[in-house]
Parts: C-alpha cells; sequence; structure tokens
C-alpha cells in the first residue's frame, strides 16, 4: 500500500511541474485534464504526507526518549511517541480508505425518479412529500433540479416524477436513495385514526453523456400524443407528448411537461438514456461484484430501503439499522446525518471486502 502512495505522490508532482509548463498551459484541453487529475489526487496525497510527517514524529521522539538521561522529559518524549503511534492507525486507516475504487459516476449530474407505490391516494401524497424533500435537500447544496415529467392526483399527489438533478456529485448525494420508501401514518382521509402503510420508490440514476449510450433508431419507436393532466389550456389541443418505447430493454419514457413536441423529445432522450446507462451499467457491476458482501445497496429497486413512522416520528433505515428520532425535520429536507453514514458504512464494507 505504501508503494501505491509513493506512486500516487511522484504522479501529483509531475502533474504539479506540467501545469506550470508553457507546452501546457497553451493547450487548454491537455491543462484541464492534468488540472481535474491532480485535484483528485490531492486529498490522498495530503493524507500520505500527514502519515509520513506523524511516522518521522514517532521515530524521532522515540528516538530521543531512548538517548535522554532524565526521567521527566524522557517519560514525556515515550508518551509524545506513544500518542503518535495511536495517531498513526487512524492516518493509516483513512489511507486505506481514500485508496478504495472511486465511483465513476459520482461527480455526476443525475436522473431522479419518484412513484407511488402500494396504498393509493396516500401513496401518491407520500411520493409528493418525498418530491419536497428531495428538492428542498437539493436547494441547500445548490444543485438545480428541474421538472422533466410530473404525473399529479385531483388531491396534489404524485403518481410519477422526473427530475432533472443538474451539479457536481449530484449523484453521490443521492445514490442511496434508490429503493423502496414505506409511510405509516394516519391519512388525512382516514375518519377513524387508523395507521395505513403505503410505500413510493426512488431511483436515482447518472445522467448519461453521448459517447457512453448509442440508441440505434431501429431499436425505438417514438409515439407523439396529446398531453394529459389536471387542466390547462395545452391538454389534448397539441399534440406535444412523447413517448419513447425501447425493444431491446423494454424501457418506455414519457415526457409531456413542455408546451414544445421537440423539448418533450429531447427530455425523453436525455432520460432514455441515463436509464440505459444504469441498466448496462448494473448489470456489468452485479456480474463484476456478484461476491460483494455490502451493507449499502444502490441497484436493487425493490429493496425495501426506509420508513417513515409519523406517529413516533421515527425514520429508520433498514440497510444499516439506524433509526432517528427527527422524522418532522427529516422530511424537509435535512437528509444529510442519513447520508453520510450510509456513505460510511458503504466504505466500510468496501474496506472490510478488500481485505478478505
Amino acid at each position: 500500500m505504501l508503494r501505491k502512495l509513493e506512486e500516487i505522490e511522484k504522479r501529483y508532482e509531475y502533474l504539479s511541474e506540467q501545469l506550470s509548463a508553457p507546452e501546457v498551459i497553451a493547450d487548454m484541453s491537455v491543462w484541464q485534464k492534468y488540472s481535474k487529475e491532480q485535484s483528485e489526487l490531492t486529498e490522498t496525497v495530503e493524507a500520505y504526507r500527514e502519515y509520513l510527517a506523524c511516522e518521522r514524529d514517532m521515530n524521532e521522539a522515540f528516538k530521543a526518549a531512548e538517548e535522554e538521561t532524565d526521567k521527566e522529559l524522557k517519560d514525556m518524549l515515550f508518551a509524545e511517541g506513544y500518542e503518535c503511534k495511536e495517531r498513526l492507525a487512524g492516518l493509516l486507516n483513512n489511507l486505506k480508505l481514500l485508496l478504495l475504487p472511486k465511483d465513476k459516476n459520482d461527480e455526476r449530474s443525475c436522473i431522479l425518479e419518484i412513484r407511488a407505490g402500494a396504498g393509493g391516494e396516500e401513496a401518491a401524497l407520500f411520493a409528493a412529500q418525498l418530491s419536497r424533500m428531495y428538492i428542498n435537500y437539493c436547494a441547500a447544496h445548490r444543485l438545480k433540479v428541474e421538472e422533466m415529467d410530473v404525473s399529479q392526483t385531483e388531491l396534489g399527489g404524485i403518481k410519477e416524477a422526473i427530475y432533472s438533478v443538474t451539479g457536481r456529485g449530484a449523484y453521490r448525494l443521492l445514490k442511496y436513495e434508490s429503493g423502496v420508501h414505506r409511510v405509516q401514518r394516519v391519512p388525512e382521509t382516514e375518519t377513524q385514526g387508523r395507521i395505513h402503510t403505503s410505500t413510493a420508490t426512488v431511483a436515482a440514476l447518472p445522467e448519461a453523456e453521448d459517447v457512453e449510450v448509442e440508441i440505434n433508431d431501429k431499436d425505438i419507436r417514438i409515439d407523439i400524443f396529446h398531453s394529459g393532466g389536471a387542466g390547462g389550456q395545452n391538454v389534448n389541443k397539441v399534440a406535444s407528448a412523447v413517448r419513447i418505447t425501447h425493444f431491446p430493454t423494454g424501457i418506455v419514457v414519457t415526457c409531456q411537461d413542455e408546451r414544445s413536441q421537440l423539448k418533450n423529445k429531447e427530455r425523453a432522450f436525455k432520460v432514455l438514456k441515463s436509464r440505459l446507462y444504469d441498466y448496462y451499467n448494473g448489470r456489468s457491476v452485479k456480474e463484476r461484484d456478484a461476491n460483494r458482501k455490502s451493507l449499502v445497496g444502490t441497484g436493487d429497486r425493490s429493496e425495501r430501503i426506509r420508513t417513515y413512522n409519523f406517529p413516533q416520528n421515527r425514520v429508520t433505515d433498514h440497510r444499516i439499522g439506524l433509526s432517528q428520532y427527527n422524522l418532522d425535520v427529516f422530511v424537509t429536507g435535512d437528509i444529510d446525518s442519513m447520508v453520510e453514514a450510509l456513505a460510511v458504512a458503504d466504505r466500510e464494507a468496501l474496506l472490510a471486502s478488500s481485505e478478505e
């Protein structure tokens, strides 16, 4: 591991030299490539240098203690050495985490899909509440959220919603939200005060770049139809809604929010590319990591991942067994502590599997 860290530091220093070289500065594409690579290595290199400095301080303290004749000073130097030794263990563990393979999709924008599950109108109302929660969460992290297609109910619930979440790290912040979310509460329509259980599904898909997904014309069918919804001048008057069917996978994408057929088509293709990227990338990941024992899964859409219990003001993530009694605040978009706990659990699981 230390040899690998030495190589990373050498590469970092080489990149630093190149970034100030006139020929690299003159070629902006090369300069940006080197700058991005150096930025990705910075945290690891800084942690490695901190580890080396601590190791050096430990060795110097122990060596000085061995040579010291004054007992009080000797004890103080030994204490300093052991303090550095304890700190080294933590620094070494941090380095192991930094060397774990990075998710290549983490810094991408993403497509966020929310659908009502079991529970009728209550499930649709819960899906709408989840939508507001994620919109607020994204806003707190300065991510841009744009509606791509939203199908609402008469009572303000959501049957299905598709959002484009744009900004660096969008997928990293939302990827652990994929799965089945369950709510337990007394619906507003319930007259006898009984607690109902409903569900909604969430899917966060990394946004695909054009070069990564190739769509052949013969593999798709594009249907144009009249928009449907709660009302409005455009509904059922202009054929602007677009449905794209991808035959090889059976994936169907519909977009009807925009008045323009062209804009709906662009949005539908954007969602289709992300779903195809997730579909093919997900299959390869499952094949490659079939034996990985992870506490946190991001691919199984049918997995029940979280329960929102309103009578107890409790939210529980079943993947890591974490319960928080702040549901009233959680549903307003304050989900950072849960997301961080999931990220830590995933890194620890990866570290454990890498050491097996």
